[in-house]
């Protein structure tokens, strides 16, 4: 039946794990915000009692109603209850989703979504593994960062600055290496990914197995090393960082003037910094600093690159301004037969949508435009060169009304 084609099923699909992506991806960044802001909230108690427990920070709140009063421990508390709450499946479960949706939509069509060949003229099965190799290598080169420069001689964690620092170096050598090597749109996203698998990695192998160890070593009687919690804490600042700059790579993927820009590694990296730099204030607020510094270098450089992104018009486009000519139908339909029918056709109807017939160009001139003018989406990594001078034609037309 052609209601259960597999176009539509993949459809749904694709709908279904973007959904489950997005909340699980709420829930384990809520959590990670919510954690970095009680941390850096807690106050030293004054009760002697609470202080002679081992309670080294503690808040007062009121949320819905009810008043909450957490504790942290210096290192754990002397007698540890048994139902205990653990902050992992969210992560795990972001990660999980995001990869199968991943191997969904751009793995399985690697031509389509990873290759350009104006960019990188290569195979399939090449693009995959190097794809998966962006995710693994990057999990790898971060976490020896991390153990070769933030961990001193006996194990605990030293000066963070020079590994925040090596780590900001090769996101930024990675995004060049990604953008010569994939389709724009690909690039932004595996990027985003990586980042994300150093996160969910974090979680899995040192935040998670640390305190597994506390209390394994609380239950046994054993004395209890701060060089878990210690760890676990550098981990999951580094995580808290890296959460805007994930989040920006992920979405500007859905915006071509981003990823299809000459320099677009450099756009991106300049988007995560900006992520950073407004991630750091509000971190650094939690504190009690407001270093406003932070938010004018973050606004000046998203100034700065929307100045240095703006299309320059050529002078027949500036000419085109002051005395506009609607085109014509044959003059769009020309276009779109060069450009787009190939995908949207009666047989081949990508997303549902048909261009085959002037009828069709009208019925479908706002997503038209939306997506080839605007957002400059399709075609899919301009796989049919369609030029700047045609997106203007199409622009045009539809701004006059979409005339037949």
């Amino acid at each position: 039946m052609d209601v259960f084609s597999p176009a539509y099923l993949l459809d749904w699909a694709a709908l279904l794990l973007r959904w489950l992506h997005v909340i699980v991806g709420i829930a384990w960044i809520g959590a990670s915000f919510y954690f970095v802001w009680l941390d850096n909230h807690l106050q030293k108690p004054s009760a002697p009692e609470l202080r002679a427990r081992g309670v080294d920070g503690e808040l007062w709140a009121v949320h819905g109603g009810g008043f909450y009063n957490p504790q942290k421990y210096m290192v754990a508390p002397p007698d540890l209850p048994q139902q205990l709450h653990w902050f992992y499946w969210e992560s795990y479960w972001t990660w999980i989703s995001g990869f199968a949706l991943f191997v969904l939509l751009y793995l399985a069509n690697a031509n389509t979504y990873l290759i350009d060949p104006r960019v990188h003229a290569w195979s399939a099965p090449a693009a995959v593994a190097a794809a998966l190799g962006f995710l693994a290598s990057g999990w790898l080169v971060y976490d020896q960062i991390c153990r070769r420069f933030g961990h001193k001689a006996d194990g605990s964690i030293g000066n963070d600055g020079r590994v925040l620092g090596l780590i900001a170096v090769f996101v930024v050598g990675a995004s060049w290496a990604a953008s010569q090597l994939f389709a724009g749109r690909a690039a932004f996203l595996i990027i985003g990914a990586m980042l994300a698998t150093m996160m969910s990695a974090n979680v899995l192998f040192w935040i998670i197995p640390g305190q597994k160890q506390v209390i394994a070593d609380m239950r046994a009687g054993r004395p209890v090393s701060p060089v878990f919690g210690q760890r676990g804490k550098q981990r999951s600042v580094h995580n808290t960082y890296f959460t805007l700059p994930v989040l920006i790579a992920m979405l500007s993927n859905h915006y071509g003037m981003l990823y299809s820009h000459a320099q677009n590694w450099l756009v991106l990296v300049l988007l995560m910094a900006v992520g950073v730099l407004v991630r750091v204030f509000f971190v650094q607020r939690h504190k009690g600093v407001q270093d406003w510094r932070l938010v004018a270098a973050a606004l000046a450089l998203l100034a700065g690159l929307i100045v240095w992104m703006a299309p320059r018009p050529a002078p027949a486009q500036a000419a085109a301004v002051t005395a506009p000519v609607a085109p014509t139908m044959a003059e769009v339909q020309a276009i779109v037969n060069q450009r787009c029918v190939m995908c949207h056709n009666a047989q081949l109807a990508q997303k549902g949508v048909q261009l085959h017939s002037p009828e069709l160009i009208r019925q479908n001139a706002q997503a038209l435009y939306q997506q080839a003018v605007v957002q400059k989406l399709m075609p899919m990594n301009n796989a049919t060169q369609i030029t700047e001078a045609e997106r203007a034609v199409l622009g045009r037309w539809f701004e006059a009304g979409a005339r037949p």
